[in-house]
């Protein structure tokens, strides 16, 4: 489980950056401003949980009989795809509704963080 946490940490964290890039470069000219910011807060987002799955590939092989690293992995994957993954759709098809799932993906990041935090005080 370690292994794949650490790629998709990985490959979230490349993803990220190409698409910082591509809001820097290609959706300066066609977003509003307000819009361009909320797809910054997603790519944001995006890079800091790619970390975070590496974190918690590290946490997998530090307190290997702990499930809670894992489910941290797995909350941050959840949680990425549902807060950056419906900014990015928000902003791509003008679907409103969507904003409505991206609360749902902070939650599961925030409940990634603490699972980390519980394994690292022994729980």
């Amino acid at each position: 489980m370690d292994q794949l946490f650490f790629a998709l940490g990985s490959l979230s964290g490349a993803i990220a950056v190409a698409l910082g890039a591509f809001g820097a470069h290609a959706l300066k000219s066609r977003l509003a401003a307000a819009a361009l910011d909320t797809f910054e807060t997603g790519v944001r987002y995006q890079i800091y949980h790619a970390f975070a799955l590496i974190a918690a590939a590290w946490a997998i092989t530090r307190w290997p009989g702990s499930g809670l690293p894992s489910l941290a992995g797995w909350l941050f994957v959840v949680g990425t795809l549902l807060f950056s993954g419906s900014l990015y759709v928000l902003l791509s098809s003008g679907r409103k509704w969507l904003g409505a799932i991206t609360p749902f993906g902070g939650l599961a990041l925030i409940a990634g963080w603490l699972c980390l935090a519980l394994v690292a005080w022994g729980g």
